[in-house]
């Protein structure tokens, strides 16, 4: 994918009462209602040790393999309560943000969380804050600073498609995008999907699930069931 070098300040935004909502849900619900395709890679893995999830709007930044100078411009343009989510041209080389830029953007800019589809470092430190931090892993190898690079353009990160203005949702289990077009319609099914999941999970831990439709299923698929030993 070709990086300009351009730097869009204005977003399409959805509802703060919207994000609110999604707050509450588990990663995994929301993804389900999503027909499972909304997930980022298990590449990207969670950092530091938040004591909530990470939830807002995506500010999203397309770099350079292995450059940060389009990061900066992101810490600098994005607002409190932004995700910014990294696109690094898969490189797992360097890495593109550590403790200086990582405290500005916790301390001047309140945002929500960051995700990076690469490496981070000084995670001595970052291992510990409450700020979500999503990489790949760590590299004591910095980046470079000379571009090219683009600030709130459609981008892919953990082998998914964001835009800006998604709601990024993350959690211990990992990362995922909800479209801003979607997010409205999306939250009441997810939010009964949730109360109807943990009510199954309570009904397993019971033993009073209703198994009934597995017979029919793995027949279905042409499952054997074979009363008998396995001998080669």
């Amino acid at each position: 994918m070709h990086i300009g070098k351009r730097i869009f300040l204005k977003r399409e935004l959805p509802e703060a009462e919207i994000i609110a909502g999604f707050t509450k849900l588990p990663a995994s619900n929301v993804a389900d209602c999503m027909e499972r395709t909304n997930a980022m890679s298990p590449r990207i893995k969670l950092m530091s040790s938040p004591k909530k999830e990470m939830c807002g709007p995506a500010f999203t930044v397309h770099t350079r393999a292995g450059d940060n100078l389009a990061i900066f411009a992101a810490l600098k343009y994005c607002q409190p309560g932004d995700v910014i989510v990294v696109n690094n041209e898969g490189d797992n080389s360097r890495a593109v943000i550590g403790e200086v830029m990582m405290t500005w953007l916790r301390d001047q800019r309140h945002a929500a969380g960051i995700v990076v589809d690469g490496p981070m470092r000084d995670i001595d430190t970052l291992k510990d804050w409450e700020m979500p931090i999503y990489a790949t892993g760590t590299t004591p190898d910095g980046p470079y600073r000379e571009g090219p690079g683009e600030v709130n353009v459609p981008i892919s990160c953990g082998n998914i498609s964001v835009n800006p203005g998604d709601i990024i949702l993350g959690d211990n289990d990992g990362v995922i995008a909800i479209p801003r077009k979607d997010a409205a319609d999306l939250l009441p099914k997810a939010q009964a999907f949730h109360v109807k999941d943990d009510a199954n999970a309570a009904a397993f831990s019971k033993g009073t699930s209703d198994l009934s439709w597995l017979d029919e299923a793995l027949e279905e698929k042409g499952f054997n069931i074979i009363d008998d030993v396995y001998r080669p």
